[in-house]
């Protein structure tokens, strides 16, 4: 009874999507662009971070 939407139900949310955000979403998906792209950097840096102290423990 509820699953998955199919085709038809994603094609209607698509267009109640265009019709409420219709000329910002250019701006929404860019801005969540950059968010995903601050998230990975900041990942990637904490994985350095984590990675630096390891070596310095093994090293030490």
């Amino acid at each position: 009874m509820f699953g998955a939407p199919g085709l038809p139900e994603l094609i209607i949310i698509a267009v109640i999507v265009l019709l409420l955000f219709g000329k910002r979403l250019p701006s929404v998906m860019r801005s969540l662009g950059q968010s995903i792209t601050e998230f990975k950097k900041g990942v990637n840096e904490t994985d350095e971070e984590d990675k630096d102290s390891s070596e310095h423990i093994s090293n030490g």
